[in-house]
């Protein structure tokens, strides 16, 4: 049996696992070990559809030492005017190069693909398996860093809750584009984000609306993507969305009100305006896909699948009809399957979760910084409050005020307030300071964020007491 040390023995090599690893390899001089059950970096990614690209402007996404895609704005499509979106190929190159060309020439990082991790001991030994050859490793380590907490949960490899009969045509959306005969309609299940990304392939296609079926158990709260933009250009968007959004919180009456304003500022979207949104997961989006998405006259809305039969589809509340020939598609599959809330740090384990909302790789980054600046472990759970994954709509307050208090955290210590200016992840540091002072406008905007961000929180606790009395 093969043995190691290390100081970090760091289990998953998703998006998260390989943030976190970057920013202890810059700041740090520690050794790694990086074991994954898949072949290649990228968690996911490796499974992902095809037709998959990421829903946030690509400088938000990867690790924090290397730029993910250009930076250029893109032109045409759905996605026009805004900042460039990588497709899953992309980040998936990427990752393999951050590897390659990053950690592996470092000397300080062992890499494991391809091999299942079998658990640690209480003094500090983790094993691992191959999957190829069988072999057992024994790895002597300081600190377990498990990345695999927030479990992303893909069409390809998700079980439905539900039946499907035999002879009825079925698939994950992973397996669209190998269609060779034209079906007699499409039935798309499931309202999150892969839904939304099936129904814009389908019509992208030329697939006529109204052969489309869209079973939507809850309609979601989406976000504005116009308002996620990173660069000086998107000022106006993007703080002006972070003002509007303190503002329509701090002035709300009720829950319902406060959800209205979010929408009438722009900060919420909905893709159906006579139906009321129950979900919220962050999901963003564009104007366009918005107003593409409407031509989809039929929605279904009777709750869950839970059969589909050669002739019909039965649901929560009721059943409707269907036929041999209809093409089923899988979008049931929730992104984050564990939203169970840990402490980050907890003796020599380390387990990454969200401490900003919308921004896992800016999270993990942040959680790696943090350990590798800081000894007192309530400290570090202190600036690294857990951020709650979001489904229904009202968890949108609990994941917000957990935000707001990290940040506001943050902007007490003057050494994180550096290290968020000059991190790509974090984007917004930068777009604040990058304002004058004889820039009136945008400091009139900021003003307005200052002014309301108490009363804000003030309000978010308030709501909140009234969720859990």
């Amino acid at each position: 049996m093969t043995e190691l040390q290390t100081d970090y023995l760091i289990i998953g090599t998703g998006a998260m696992g390989m943030a976190f690893a970057d920013v202890v390899l810059s700041e740090t001089d520690a050794t790694m070990v990086l074991v994954d059950r898949y072949a290649k970096p990228g968690g996911h990614w490796n499974v992902a559809y095809p037709f998959v690209r990421l829903h946030q402007p690509s400088a938000f996404y990867g690790v924090s030492s290397r730029e993910l895609g250009t930076g250029q704005i893109e032109v045409g499509g759905l996605n026009d005017g805004l900042g460039e979106l990588a497709s899953g190929a992309e980040v998936s190159a990427y990752f393999d190069a951050v590897i390659r060309q990053q950690f592996l020439p470092s000397g300080r990082v062992n890499y494991f693909p391809m091999s299942n991790f079998d658990g640690a001991s209480d003094d500090n030994v983790g094993t691992f398996t191959s999957l190829i050859n069988g072999k057992t490793t024994r790895v002597k380590y300081k600190k377990l860093v498990d990345c695999t907490h927030l479990k992303t949960s893909v069409p390809s490899t998700h079980t439905p809750n539900f039946t499907v009969a035999d002879d009825v045509r079925f698939m994950p959306l992973n397996d669209l584009p190998k269609i060779s005969e034209p079906p007699e309609g499409f039935v798309v299940i499931g309202a999150g984000k892969t839904g939304i990304d099936v129904c814009l392939w389908l019509l992208e296609h030329g697939v006529d609306p109204d052969d489309i079926r869209w079973i939507m158990p809850r309609d979601a709260w989406l976000i504005d993507r116009k308002n996620t933009q990173p660069t000086i250009e998107f000022f106006g968007d993007t703080m002006e969305a972070q003002a509007a959004q303190f503002e329509s919180i701090a002035s709300a009456d009720s829950i319902e009100d406060m959800f209205d304003k979010l929408e009438a500022c722009g900060y919420f979207l909905r893709i159906y305006k006579d139906t009321r949104p129950q979900m919220f997961h962050g999901a963003t989006i564009s104007q366009a896909e918005v107003a593409q998405l409407r031509r989809i006259k039929n929605v279904v809305r009777l709750g869950r699948v839970s059969a589909i039969e050669r002739d019909k589809i039965a649901l929560d509340r009721g059943d409707i009809p269907t036929t041999p020939k209809t093409l089923h598609i899988d979008c049931s599959a929730r992104a984050i399957a564990n939203v169970e809330l840990k402490p980050i740090f907890q003796g020599d384990l380390i387990t990454p979760q969200m401490v900003r909302s919308y921004q896992p790789v800016f999270s993990a980054a942040f959680i790696a910084h943090i350990e590798a600046t800081r000894e007192d472990e309530a400290e570090k759970n202190r600036l690294c409050g857990v951020v709650p994954l979001p489904n229904h709509d009202t968890d949108y307050l609990r994941f917000t005020a957990a935000f707001m208090m990290n940040q506001y955290n943050w902007g007490q210590d003057k050494e994180i307030r550096s290290w968020l200016l000059e991190n790509r992840l974090d984007g917004f540091s930068k777009l604040a300071k990058s304002i004058t002072k004889d820039d009136t406008e945008k400091m009139a905007i900021m003003e307005r964020l200052r002014a309301n961000s108490f009363p804000a929180m003030a309000k978010l606790q308030g709501f909140l007491a009234q969720l859990d009395g």
